[in-house]
C-alpha cells in the first residue's frame, strides 16, 4: 500500500497531509509559513504529519508540492531584479499588456532584429551591443523576447547564448513559454518567469534538501497551474508555471474530498482569495491565460479569479467621511497576534503606545528583515534603511524618519527584503475568540490603537477592540460574498461588467427579500466549497449573506495539500503550420521552420515531432501509461470554389500517472 506525502506552502501555513493508496487521509499537519527559508517549515510539517500518521520517512513513495510562492510574490510585486531583452519591437509596445508596469523600473533594451509572421528575418541581430550592456546589469535573471519568436526563435536562442556566456544568469526565452502569437504579452509572461526564478529555486531546492533530511528518498513533484503535476526540475526551469499552483490543487482536493461535480470553490488563504468553478467535476483552464493581480499572462492554468483578500490581508482605515471604516488588503502583512508570539517585548511597546494621548501615524505597525535575500541593486537609501531596520523586530514609527523613507520602505517590501507586520483579520478573530492559535492579548492592544483613529466625523473609528473586530469580519465577509457574485456572473456572460452587477442595488435588494410593491428574491443557485484553514471563521456568514449552500468539508483546511498528490502528469505541446506562398506549408519548429509541399504532410510531422516531445516532458515529470491525445485547428477560406489552407493549430497531450517508488 504506497503511502503519499502532499506538501503546501501558503502565505501563513505550510500544510502537510498523507494519503495511502489515493483514498484515505492518514494525518495531516500543520506549521508555519517561513517566508525566510520556506524549507524550514516544510521540515516542520512533514515531521509532525509523519509522527501523527505513525509512518516512517522511508514508507513515503512519493512527494509532492503545490506552492502560493509564485502567485503571492506576483501579487504583492515581490521577485528578483531581471531584464528584458526586447528584439524587433518598438519602445512604445513597452507600455501594453502591462509590461512597463511589470518592469517596474528594471532595465530593458530594444534592439533592432526579430522575423516576420513566415519566420523570416527582417533585421540582423546586434549582438554586440547586447554583450556590452548586458554585462553591466546587475540583474538575477534576464527574459528575452523577440518579434514572431514562436515563428522562429533564432534571435532568442542567440541572444540567449551571449547572455549565459558574459553573465552567467539564468535566461528565460518567450517562446519556450507559448507557441501563441502577441509579442509583448509573451514578454510580460517572460518578465514574470525570470523575476520568479531565484525564489522557486530556492524553495525547491531547500524543500528537497529537507525531504532528504527527514529521510523520504521518493521523488518529488510539484503542481501546475492547471492542476497537474511536473519534476520539480521542470518547475525549476518555468517557475511561471506554477502560478496559481496552489488553488489549482485546492480545486483537485475539493473535488477528491467533496464528489462536487457542479459548485464554485473559494480558498482563503493569509494573502489571496481565490474562486474558481467546477462543471461536470472538472475545472475549466482559462483560454486568455492566467491573470494574477493586474497581469495576464500566456500560461495555460485554471479559469481563477484571484482576489487580494485573505487572514493576513492589510487593514485600512478609512478616515474620509463621516462613517469612516476600514478595507482590506490587497498586500499581505504580518499579523500582530504572530509575531507578538515570536517576539514577546513587542506587548509592552504595545501599551506604551496606547499610553500616549495622540495616536501614531504607525502605531502598531512593526517591521523586520528577511535573511538570505538578494540586496543587489538596491539604493543607498534603501540600503541604509534596510541596515537600520537590523535583525530584530522593530517600530515601524521608530525606523521610518521622513516621508521619503516611506517610500524606501515600499521597495524594500517588494523586493521581499523586509516584512511589515499589522492589524489584519486573523487578529480580529482571534479577539473575538474565534481563534487561539497566537497571542490574542497583542492582537486585542493592535485592535485598540487602531479603533481610537479618527473619522471624518472627528468620532472614533470604533469603540473598543471587539466592536473593531466584528467591523474588520464584516468587512472579509463583504469582499468574500462580491468576489462570489463577480465570477458567478462572469460565468454566466452577462454583458454588463460582473463588478457592476455584483454591487447592483436590485441584487442587494434580493439577496435581502425586498417586499414591497415589488418582490426581490436572489441567492447563489450552485453549492460553495469553502475551503482553507480561516474558511471557518468568515464563510458561514457567506453563505447566509448570499442565500446560498456553503460546504465546508472535513479536511478542506488541507485541500491544497491534497489535491498535490492525488492529480495527474499532463504535458502539452502545441505548434502552427502556416501557408507563406500557395503550395508552401511551412512547420514552425523549435530549431527553426521546415517547408512542405502538403498540408497533410506538414501537419502530421508537426503532430509527430509535437507528440515526441511531450511524451518526453511526461517521462522526464515521471509519468508511466502515458497517452497521446492530438488536437488540430485548422483555418481555411473560400476562394473561387476551391478550400485554401490559411493555418492549423495542432496541440499534442501527453498524461500518465505519477511514477511511485516502490
Amino acid at each position: 500500500m504506497a503511502v503519499l506525502l502532499g506538501v503546501d506552502t501558503g502565505g501563513t501555513y505550510t500544510d502537510a497531509v498523507l494519503i495511502r493508496d489515493e483514498v484515505q487521509v492518514i494525518a495531516k499537519a500543520k506549521a508555519l509559513t517561513t517566508r525566510g527559508d520556506l524549507a524550514i517549515g516544510i521540515g516542520e510539517a512533514v515531521l509532525a504529519v509523519l509522527a501523527q500518521g505513525q509512518i516512517a520517512a522511508s514508507e513515503v513513495a512519493m512527494a509532492s508540492l503545490s506552492t502560493t510562492l509564485a502567485t503571492n510574490a506576483l501579487v504583492e510585486g515581490q521577485g528578483g531584479r531581471v531584464a528584458l531583452v526586447y528584439i524587433g519591437f518598438a519602445e512604445r509596445d513597452l507600455e501594453t499588456h502591462g509590461l512597463r508596469d511589470a518592469l517596474a523600473g528594471d532595465p530593458v533594451i530594444v534592439l533592432a532584429g526579430g522575423h516576420n509572421h513566415a519566420g523570416g528575418e527582417t533585421e540582423p541581430l546586434d549582438l554586440a551591443a547586447l554583450e556590452v550592456w548586458a554585462v553591466a546589469q546587475q540583474v538575477s535573471a534576464f527574459a528575452v523576447a523577440a518579434q514572431f519568436g514562436t515563428r522562429n526563435p533564432g534571435h532568442e536562442l542567440a541572444a540567449r547564448d551571449v547572455l549565459r556566456r558574459v553573465t552567467g544568469r539564468p535566461v528565460t526565452m518567450s517562446h519556450e513559454l507559448s507557441a501563441r502569437l502577441g509579442g509583448p504579452k509573451r514578454a510580460l509572461t517572460a518578465v514574470l518567469n525570470a523575476r520568479l526564478i531565484g525564489l522557486t529555486h530556492r524553495l525547491i531546492a531547500r524543500a528537497e534538501e529537507t525531504l532528504r533530511a527527514v529521510g523520504i528518498q521518493a521523488p518529488m513533484m510539484v503542481v501546475r497551474g492547471d492542476g497537474a503535476l511536473i519534476s520539480a526540475a521542470q518547475a525549476q526551469e518555468r517557475p511561471i508555471e506554477t502560478i496559481l499552483s496552489g488553488p489549482a490543487a485546492s480545486i483537485v482536493g475539493a473535488r477528491w474530498l467533496t464528489g462536487a461535480r457542479d459548485a464554485l470553490v473559494s480558498d482563503i488563504g493569509g494573502t489571496t482569495t481565490d474562486i474558481a468553478l467546477l462543471r461536470n467535476g472538472v475545472p475549466a483552464i482559462d483560454p486568455e491565460g492566467a491573470r494574477v493581480g493586474p497581469f495576464r499572462t500566456m500560461v495555460e492554468a485554471v479559469a481563477m479569479r484571484t482576489h487580494g483578500l485573505g487572514g493576513d490581508s492589510e487593514v485600512h482605515v478609512v478616515a474620509d467621511g463621516l462613517a469612516g471604516g476600514v478595507t482590506l488588503g490587497p498586500r499581505r502583512v504580518v499579523p500582530v497576534s504572530l509575531i507578538a508570539q515570536h517576539n514577546p517585548d513587542l506587548r509592552a511597546e504595545l501599551e506604551r503606545q496606547l499610553r500616549s494621548v495622540v495616536p501614531g501615524e504607525h502605531d502598531g505597525r512593526f517591521v523586520r528583515a528577511v535573511d538570505g535575500q538578494d540586496v543587489a541593486g538596491l539604493s543607498p537609501r534603501e540600503a541604509a534603511l534596510l541596515a537600520r531596520i537590523g535583525d530584530t523586530v522593530q517600530p515601524l514609527g521608530g525606523v521610518l524618519k521622513t516621508r521619503l523613507e516611506g517610500q524606501a520602505l515600499q521597495k524594500l517590501v517588494t523586493r521581499g527584503l523586509v516584512q511589515v507586520a499589522g492589524v489584519t483579520p486573523t487578529d480580529a478573530v482571534h479577539v473575538l475568540g474565534r481563534v487561539d492559535d497566537w497571542d490574542a492579548d497583542a492582537a486585542r492592544l493592535a485592535l485598540e490603537l487602531m479603533a481610537r483613529r479618527r473619522t471624518g466625523s472627528g468620532n472614533k473609528l470604533a469603540a473598543d477592540a471587539d466592536s473593531l473586530a466584528l467591523m474588520i469580519v464584516d468587512a472579509v465577509t463583504q469582499a468574500t460574498g462580491y468576489a462570489l457574485l463577480e465570477t458567478a456572473f462572469a460565468e454566466e456572460g452577462w454583458t454588463l461588467p460582473a463588478a457592476d452587477l455584483a454591487r447592483h442595488p436590485l441584487l442587494r435588494g434580493g439577496l435581502r427579500g425586498h417586499q414591497g410593491i415589488l418582490r426581490l428574491s436572489a441567492g447563489l443557485a450552485l453549492p460553495v466549497v469553502g475551503l482553507g484553514a480561516s474558511a471557518r471563521c468568515y464563510y458561514p456568514a457567506v453563505g447566509d449573506w448570499l442565500n446560498g449552500t456553503m460546504e465546508l468539508p472535513e479536511h478542506g483546511d488541507v485541500a491544497n495539500a491534497i489535491g498535490a498528490v492525488v492529480g495527474q502528469v499532463t504535458m502539452r505541446r502545441s505548434g502552427v503550420v502556416t501557408s507563406p506562398t500557395e503550395g508552401r506549408f511551412r512547420v514552425h519548429l523549435a530549431h527553426g521552420p521546415e517547408d512542405f509541399s502538403a498540408s497533410e504532410t506538414a501537419m502530421a510531422h508537426l503532430e509527430s515531432v509535437l507528440g515526441q516531445e511531450a511524451r518526453r516532458d511526461a517521462e522526464r515529470a515521471g509519468a508511466v501509461d502515458i497517452t497521446i491525445s492530438l488536437r488540430r485547428a485548422v483555418k481555411t477560406v473560400d476562394a473561387e470554389a476551391r478550400e485554401v489552407f490559411l493555418e492549423a493549430e495542432i496541440v499534442a497531450e501527453a498524461s500518465g500517472r505519477p511514477r511511485i517508488a516502490v
